[in-house]
């Protein structure tokens, strides 16, 4: 018979075995109720739907000439009957627009009609910021004003034209071209001064809706300190080997829908990036039904120093991309990216399905610590082997990820470091191919 100091060390024990289960019960709800949180509001808060395109009052004819002051003084007097240009073919067959740098300003636009195409004049001086340096190597590699800017509110760019940055045509009085700069400046470690294709500033409900992009110089689409950007049925081509043409930068941005893409490109397809002085992150981003070709994949960073949270990324098909899914930050670019959610992804000859790196240069010096919390995968499906990372800065800053129904091929290779992985994978692949959005 147990005496009463037996009984109690029981009952200490009981209460004790109940009070664990309890809170490991408490711990799985919580987890569960996080990840459909996470998977139905982290997105675009903006109601979005299928852009119309503004009504027109002016047209301008394609005549192979240099356009630049045409196009600009066009789209300022439209702007201010918040009406848009249009550019078409000529009826003798010409398709062509070349211009210099366009402002769009609010309310303004511009409609490429169908076979047009409007190239960047490739003559560095016209892109010069005042320094002298666009189309020459530097320290800084800011020297050039992008092709076309779009600024203030409700301005977009609409069409089933093409917008050329013509990146491999030599340059005016170069012997190279905007491609062939961005090489040179990785073989002598310096920094090319390239013009983006399209950059958004502190723009307000933009639209950019069913054109073709092609040959970027550098980045096509850059949107900085944004807050409503719809990106809707866009096709991106530049080649592989394109130094630095990242496909959409959305970078200290917000509200912002990327949907009905078509992106092959020579860097990221799409890199969510905050970097800057001004204290801004990215959030409440939807990247939905999009399809990527060659490229860098989807990425996040490298500059994550002012945040990035609630992304939702959900129907990508990845197909020949070097990576597919990639976070990357460093010690110096280095903040907090959370409550990222990735649902119904698909992978095919991906060599690195997913790349999840606190320090992917190695930096030493530690201003910035970068964190991965609540990264949420669910319905991944991996058709051929690769290899998939997950490297955390310490023991510290320990990436954490969340798989639920998450497939790979059989061989792939696994390196973790510094990283808590929630939920269960398997090698069952019945797909042969990805379905395309």
């Amino acid at each position: 018979m147990l005496n009463n100091y037996e009984l109690n060390k029981m009952k200490i024990l009981f209460y004790k075995k109940i009070q664990n289960i309890f809170f490991k019960v408490i711990f799985i709800i919580t987890i569960t109720i996080l990840s459909v949180k996470n998977f139905v509001y982290a997105k675009d808060k903006r109601s979005v739907t299928e852009p119309i395109v503004p009504k027109i009052c002016k047209i301008l004819i394609a005549n192979d000439q240099s356009r630049t002051t045409d196009i600009q003084e066009a789209i300022l007097y439209c702007a201010k009957k918040h009406e848009i240009v249009s550019l078409i073919s000529s009826n003798k067959g010409n398709n062509n627009f070349f211009s210099g740098p366009i402002i769009i300003p609010s309310y303004g636009g511009l409609y490429i009609d169908k076979k047009v195409i409007l190239s960047a004049i490739n003559d560095p001086n016209l892109y010069d910021k005042g320094n002298k340096t666009c189309g020459l190597l530097d320290n800084l590699g800011n020297g050039c004003k992008p092709f076309i800017t779009l600024n203030g509110e409700n301005s977009g760019l609409y069409g089933f034209g093409y917008i050329d940055g013509q990146g491999g045509i030599l340059l005016k009085n170069k012997k190279y071209t905007w491609w062939q700069l961005a090489t040179n400046a990785k073989l002598h470690k310096k920094k090319q001064n390239i013009p983006h294709l399209i950059d958004i500033n502190s723009g307000y409900n933009i639209t950019i809706y069913k054109l073709n992009l092609i040959n970027s110089p550098n980045f096509h689409i850059v949107s900085h300190k944004t807050n409503g950007l719809t990106i809707w049925g866009i096709n991106i081509n530049t080649p592989n080997d394109a130094r630095n043409t990242d496909g959409i930068d959305p970078s200290s941005s917000q509200n912002i829908t990327i949907t009905h893409t078509n992106i092959s490109t020579g860097d990221d397809n799409i890199a969510i990036k905050s970097g800057g002085n001004e204290g801004i992150s990215s959030k409440n981003i939807t990247i939905i039904n999009n399809n990527f070709s060659y490229g860098h994949g989807m990425s996040i960073g490298s500059e994550t120093i002012n945040g990035v949270n609630d992304i939702l990324i959900k129907n990508l098909s990845l197909t020949n991309t070097t990576n597919g899914i990639r976070i990357k930050s460093n010690l110096i670019k280095g903040g907090l990216v959370t409550d990222i959610n990735y649902e119904n992804i698909c992978m095919i000859n991906v060599k690195n399905p997913i790349v999840l790196k606190t320090n992917y240069v190695n930096i030493i010096k530690n201003n910035k610590e970068p964190q991965f919390k609540n990264i949420f995968f669910k319905n991944i499906k991996i058709l051929t082997p690769g290899t998939l990372t997950f490297d955390g800065l310490d023991e510290k800053n320990i990436i954490e990820v969340f798989f639920n129904d998450f497939h790979i091929k059989e061989g792939s290779l696994w390196i973790k470091n510094n990283v808590i992985i929630h939920g269960n994978i398997d090698n069952i692949i019945n797909e042969k191919n990805c379905l395309l959005y």
